[in-house]
């Protein structure tokens, strides 16, 4: 009878009660603050040597390696109390950090093995714009503004198919003369579309126009002119290869975010607005 008089007090039960609290806060608290104890091993020590080695081109005395120990055990101890205390939370600087260090993991759990000839030929098909060599010309032009008499521009033009000097025949201009193997988006640059369009029909070593561009018309003489290429693999293999990587890690990186971001509810409670967030 005393003994189960004993179990109905309320005491009794508060006491126990507080034991299991107590034990379960003796159990809980190695897993989140198992931060208390602090392993450097040989190869971390080895490690620091070698990076003051490479520093200061020497290694390193013990008494200077026992300070990079102490210093690394430290920082360690502040780090771990500053998580501790969530003084990592918010902190755009700490995100970003940890952001790019997972995205440098990812980058290598999903590298895959170098790309073969037929990786790249077929991937160069796909992106052949990307790696065209542009078309070369070099050309001679007489510089007429735009208002000049047709009778004008064709007497210089005759001119010149009789051996005039072409610099004496034009009007002063700050263009260039001409251009020796010009790519011809270059060309394209400095002209105009359609003086550049033109260049690539005229007939080579003759004057002919005249032909317009921005800034007037002009007497060409095309005297060289070569079509865009698209090199053959062997010739870009190292450029390709470069472009293949960056392209698979992209979108690697992508399908890995797509993954995370598909283990997580995300409520936007917020106006997504300018002036509500000027307010």
């Amino acid at each position: 009878m005393r003994l189960t008089s004993l179990w109905r007090e309320p005491l009794l039960h508060f006491l126990l009660i507080g034991l299991l609290l107590f034990v379960a806060y003796g159990w809980l608290t190695p897993a989140a603050r198992s931060g208390e104890r602090i392993v450097v091993t040989q190869p971390m020590v080895n490690g620091m040597a070698l990076e003051y080695r490479t520093r200061w081109n020497r290694p390193p005395s013990e008494q200077e390696l026992a300070r990079l120990v102490d210093a690394y055990v430290r920082d360690e101890i502040l780090y771990r109390e500053g998580v501790a205390l969530g003084l990592d939370r918010d902190d755009p600087v700490v995100k970003r950090r940890v952001r790019q260090k997972l995205e440098v993991i990812a980058e290598e759990q999903l590298a895959r093995e170098a790309p073969t000839d037929a990786d790249l030929a077929t991937y160069l098909q796909k992106n052949a714009k990307r790696f065209t060599q542009p078309g070369m010309v070099s050309f001679e032009q007489i510089y007429f503004a735009a208002t000049t008499p047709a009778a004008q521009v064709e007497a210089a033009r005759n001119a010149a198919l009789r051996g005039s000097d072409p610099t004496r025949l034009g009007q002063p201009t700050m263009l260039p003369p001409g251009a020796s193997n010009a790519r011809f988006d270059l060309v394209t640059r400095d002209f105009g579309l359609d003086f550049a369009a033109e260049l690539e029909k005229l007939p080579l070593d003759t004057w002919s126009g005249p032909v317009s561009s921005t800034f007037g018309q002009h007497l060409v003489r095309v005297s060289s002119r070569t079509a865009a290429l698209l090199p053959p693999l062997a010739d870009i293999r190292a450029a390709v290869a470069r472009e293949w990587e960056n392209e698979r890690r992209t979108a690697s990186l992508a399908e890995n975010d797509k993954a995370l971001r598909q283990r997580y509810e995300v409520v936007i409670d917020a106006t997504l607005s300018t002036s509500a967030a000027s307010r």
